[in-house]
């Protein structure tokens, strides 16, 4: 079984012959991974990851329009950001060619490879600033609403030409939760992430490919709507944020597979090496078999030393395989 096929039977919730492994390490240790291994690819071909995160392909906006508009304007408002042309255009065929070779990099490991492209909210957050749109969706809900939905369109024809070229997955990532609630009301989620969101993924799923969500903090609130919109795959699944994996376990887990179990917030990169195996043996347990991809709640940080990585992934890789 190659790992493309694991990771699929494990979304699947199907049988395979050990729990897939993978890890978000790089943006933070890239240079001490690779002073110890060579490169970071050969710390993944060594601890045999299953799957490839990759960052590719064309960015959303405008950059010249939106400069322009912050020197003629004091405030960057939504309705503004209406009268003008903001998004590039998806549809041309050499923006992809960087997908085209990561991908082929990743395929040669038979790796199930998944792309990133931002969501909603968080894709806004970029241009408006996260305190701004907070305050944005009281006061422009329709606006951002029309910004939203333009935002879906471009996102469908964007996963269109990743899975022409062979992409598993596409992986959505739009932030809404704080530590211990949404960062907005689930009113506003509703009508305003839900629709746009439900355009993306019933395209996606039309087109036969999976289709995942990255949202930090605890969404606790809207996750029936997250398992109602259809999303294969949810991460991470943040236990420190609240988000009890038996909450997953009870309700969630014929619905959605989980990635995620590391947690860079509580564990890796903090906890002493005891404390740490216990910890990793503990998610193990609870885990084990399920749909669960084993990997990092989000980019290790800096904190965190290469030998308490490499005693991490010691463990990881060893229990995978029991």
């Amino acid at each position: 079984m190659n790992s493309t096929e694991r990771v699929r039977r494990t979304i699947l919730g199907q049988e395979t012959d050990r729990q897939p492994i993978y890890g978000w390490v790089s943006a933070n240790l890239s240079s001490e991974i690779t002073a110890a291994y060579g490169s970071v690819a050969a710390f993944e071909d060594q601890y045999e990851y299953d799957a490839a995160h990759l960052f590719a392909g064309p960015g959303a906006f405008r950059n010249d329009v939106l400069d322009r508009l912050r020197r003629e304007n004091e405030e960057l408002t939504p309705d503004l950001l209406l009268e003008e042309d903001i998004f590039t255009d998806p549809d041309v065929d050499g923006y992809y060619d960087s997908v085209s070779n990561v991908l082929g990099f990743h395929k040669q490991r038979d790796r199930f490879c998944y792309i990133q492209t931002p969501g909603f909210f968080e894709q806004f957050n970029g241009i408006f600033g996260i305190e701004n749109q907070l305050l944005y969706l009281a006061m422009y809900p329709d606006e951002l609403g029309e910004l939203y939905r333009r935002q879906a369109q471009w996102t469908v024809k964007f996963a269109d030409h990743c899975i022409d070229r062979g992409v598993d997955m596409i992986h959505i990532s739009d932030d809404w939760g704080a530590q211990k609630d949404l960062l907005f009301s689930p009113k506003l989620w509703q009508e305003l992430i839900y629709p746009n969101m439900k355009t993306v993924t019933d395209h996606v799923h039309e087109r036969g490919c999976f289709v995942s969500l990255h949202s930090d903090g605890c969404v606790a609130k809207v996750t029936d709507g997250i398992a109602e919109l259809g999303f294969d795959v949810v991460h991470p699944w943040q236990e420190s944020a609240g988000m009890s994996y038996n909450l997953w376990l009870d309700k969630y887990a014929d619905r959605f597979a989980i990635l995620g179990g590391i947690c860079v917030q509580s564990a890796i990169g903090i906890l002493p090496r005891e404390r740490l195996e216990e910890e990793i043996r503990r998610v193990f347990g609870l885990l084990k078999g399920k749909r669960w991809i084993c990997c990092t709640t989000h980019y290790v940080q800096n904190h965190c030393t290469i030998e308490d990585l490499a005693f991490a992934y010691d463990l990881i890789y060893k229990l995978a395989r029991e």
